[in-house]
């Protein structure tokens, strides 16, 4: 009997194709804006885990100067050396520990000059950050300790001081320090902040305190944490023991802060997450008049097929039997929109992602809860005039004209 209905559901679907197609539409539609909306904002949220992944995984950034904006902001004194030594004595739970200094200048080659962040790093800031030497090598032990100039290039600064030549071997000017490029950066990209982690020139610490700032300040320690469980516990150490070297008195405002990238990526993705299911709801809706125009062109159907359906009654078909003809009938028309809905979300947010430049994403449960939710519609909308039909009087429906 299930059967049965169905193709006669399907022989009405084609019999009427374009008031079915404009019935499907509104689903279609609403399926396809959902499906869109979700996928594109799974996107939106992956793009920036990775993002945030690739300044360093379960990494922490400790830098001078209150996280506080307003007038209780303080700027706070420079880490020295012996800070640093004591995070690595007195915290527990750290991985890789790197300080860094940095300047923003101009780098000069020949007539060419290019303005950069130029970073004093150690050997421990390669494997904190994730950057990789993807053509000549690190820096020695002797460079790092004796503080020879010498230095690592990002692509962004490779491309725009050596367009088409090869820059290992070569010398660059940092303000008045002659440079031997020893390295060159694999390319890391945007940050998830929107900087460029390619533009940047990495020199030995110790070559950069002497030759380039002229004092032994550290401007940020970068902290990798051995497991992410453990994150906020080293957070937590760390600004104990700064409090206590810095003589910070209990209620006093840090003159210091410490980031952590995990909360950043959190944070960042609920919100992402909160804007998808904002727009996933409005799209929603438009699934909602698609439900009504399956419900008002059912009716229709009804007005139309009385003498039908009175026929059927007449010659014993169960009201049960007619309710569940038309209400086959109202699912069929939401489940093909629905399958038109997938195809067309799909399609238009595998369009959107590229050029947008976010992964393509799919999520089955979204597909299956959006097919899912048309057949509902169907059944929903559906019932009203299933129902109206199959409370029609055999002789009534007769001498219907």
């Amino acid at each position: 009997m299930l059967w049965a209905t169905l193709i006669m559901s399907l022989r009405e679907v084609r019999k009427n194709a374009l008031r079915s197609f404009l019935t499907m539409l509104g689903i279609m539609i609403g399926v396809g804006a959902v499906i869109a909306m979700v996928t594109i904002g799974e996107g939106a949220t992956q793009k920036v885990r990775s993002d945030v992944g690739a300044l360093g995984e379960n990494m922490l950034v400790v830098s001078p100067g209150a996280a506080r904006r307003g007038p209780e902001r303080t700027a706070g004194n420079p880490f020295q050396k012996d800070d640093v030594e004591a995070i690595e004595r007195e915290v527990t739970g750290i991985k890789a520990l790197s300080p860094t200094a940095q300047s923003n200048t101009t780098v000069v080659v020949g007539n060419q000059n290019w303005p950069t962040s130029v970073i004093g790093v150690d050997e421990g800031y390669f494997e904190v950050r994730g950057y990789k030497v993807e053509m000549g090598r690190s820096f020695s032990e002797a460079e790092a300790a004796s503080g020879t100039p010498v230095c690592i290039i990002g692509k962004t600064v490779r491309d725009n001081l050596f367009p088409g030549a090869m820059p290992m071997g070569q010398r660059i000017r940092v303000k008045q320090v002659s440079c031997l490029i020893v390295g060159l950066l694999a390319s890391k990209g945007q940050a998830a902040m929107g900087g460029d982690q390619d533009d940047v020139v990495l020199m030995p610490l110790r070559a950069f305190q002497r030759r380039i700032a002229g004092n032994n300040n550290i401007s940020s320690v970068y902290l990798q944490v051995e497991q992410a469980e453990l994150t906020s516990s080293v957070q937590a150490q760390v600004e104990d023991l700064l409090r206590e070297r810095r003589r910070i008195q209990p209620g006093a405002v840090d003159d210091f802060n410490v980031r952590n990238m995990q909360e950043i990526a959190d944070t960042m993705s609920s919100v992402t997450a909160s804007m998808t299911g904002l727009l996933g709801g409005i799209a929603a809706v438009s699934l909602l008049v698609g439900g009504i125009g399956i419900m008002n062109i059912m009716l229709v159907s009804v007005t139309e097929r009385t003498r039908e359906v009175g026929t059927r009654l007449a010659i014993g078909a169960l009201a049960s039997e007619v309710l569940l003809q038309f209400l086959v009938e109202a699912v069929v028309l939401a489940l093909l929109g629905g399958i038109l809905g997938i195809l067309f979300g799909l399609s238009l947010s595998y369009a959107a992602t590229q050029s947008l430049s976010l992964p393509f994403v799919i999520s089955p449960g979204t597909v299956a809860g959006a097919f899912a939710f048309s057949a509902a519609v169907g059944v929903i909308f559906g019932y009203l005039p299933a129902r109206k039909a199959a409370r029609l009087n055999p002789i009534e429906a007769l001498r219907h004209e």
